[in-house]
């Protein structure tokens, strides 16, 4: 299948890198509304550049559309891709409200055509033995079910371009843009979210409109709490790696990035030696908990061909726009619990 990229910049750099790192998939095409972003990749991948989204989406030879504008701004090119008969992954978030969301979906199916994102930290070994664990019942009840994310962006981060730490393109802050994939890996692993009580503030960061750190108790479907931590105020020399974390009356499981720190069960099953082998305490910084330049590839390209996968058996790939959507709408409660002071709120 014959991708093509929407968007410039760092993100839109992984993207083609992971599209190029695939079998049976080609990079044919970027555009960008600034040219010289579009043709300075295009030119590294020897591919075709655009300034022209209709130019672009004209192309009878493209496939596949991924979206890596700002992102506020994906509902446009995401909806324009759409009826132009491509199918459409987005960056994540899919987008920055679930009214969005939804009127992306209905266009999706609409147009006869996949709408999916990019939720590529479940695309790792540890995530699939995590989530087979929680799927097997191993925890017993489960009674807890957090994630932290305590990283670090600089001023520089915030000052590098003008839609950063805007509530309109950027959609709120550390948790639309950096906590958002734990949040996903927490509801992907303990379930539904029944329930949010918040606070969040700004406190290391100077001319934004939205938060750098935020705190939420949960209480998921189940019947468990926990807590959702997120901050790009917390400086550290390698960075802090993100963990999820799930505990319960059989077992507990603590995921750092992509490596356990613990995995512990009451009932012994033969993988888990296995487990403990090659899944155990990494040592490596926290995947891009310092710079975002830090995040490799590969979980990409797995998101994109589980996605080329589903297309071509003609079912739902496993991050499609509903499972997206999920994690948008727990932030979005998130949000609504700070600006009331701290009010349950139901997703």
């Amino acid at each position: 299948m014959k991708f093509g990229i929407v968007g410039s910049g760092m993100i839109a750099q992984v993207h083609a890198k992971a599209v190029a790192a695939m079998a049976g998939a080609t990079l044919h095409s970027v555009c960008n509304h600034h040219s010289g972003g579009a043709r300075k990749l295009a030119s590294h991948f020897g591919v075709a550049a655009y300034s022209d989204l209709q130019a672009f989406l004209a192309d009878p030879e493209l496939d596949i559309v991924t979206v890596c504008t700002p992102s506020g701004a994906h509902f446009e090119p995401a909806l324009a891709a759409l009826a132009a008969g491509k199918h459409v992954i987005v960056e994540k978030p899919l987008e920055v409200t679930t009214e969005r969301i939804d009127l992306m979906i209905a266009a999706a199916a609409a147009a006869g055509k996949s709408l999916s994102s990019i939720l590529n930290r479940r695309f790792t070994p540890a995530m699939d033995a995590f989530k087979q664990a929680a799927v097997d019942g191993r925890f017993g009840k489960l009674t807890s079910a957090s994630c932290y994310v305590k990283w670090f962006r600089d001023q520089a981060y915030y000052d590098s371009a003008a839609w950063r730490g805007t509530w309109a393109l950027d959609g709120g802050g550390v948790l639309m843009n950096q906590a958002i994939h734990a949040i996903d890996a927490l509801i992907h692993l303990a379930g539904p979210v029944r329930s949010v009580r918040a606070d969040a503030a700004c406190l290391a960061h100077a001319g934004i409109e939205v938060e750098d750190i935020a705190l939420a108790i949960v209480e998921f479907q189940n019947g468990a709490r926990g807590v959702i931590e997120a901050s790009t105020c917390a400086w550290s020399r390698d960075g802090h790696p993100v963990r999820v974390q799930l505990t319960g009356t059989e077992g507990s499981a603590f995921l750092a990035d992509e490596a356990f720190e613990v995995w512990d069960f009451k009932h012994e099953q033969p993988a888990d030696a296995g487990i403990r082998a090659t899944l155990m305490n990494n040592a490596a910084a926290g995947l891009g908990a310092n710079h975002p330049a830090s995040i490799g590839f590969q979980q990409h390209q797995r998101n994109f061909e589980e996605i080329v996968s589903a297309i071509r058996q003609g079912r739902e790939p496993a991050t499609c726009a509903n499972e997206a959507r999920k994690a948008v709408s727990v932030i979005r409660a998130i949000y609504q619990s700070v600006r009331s002071g701290g009010e349950k709120i139901i997703p």
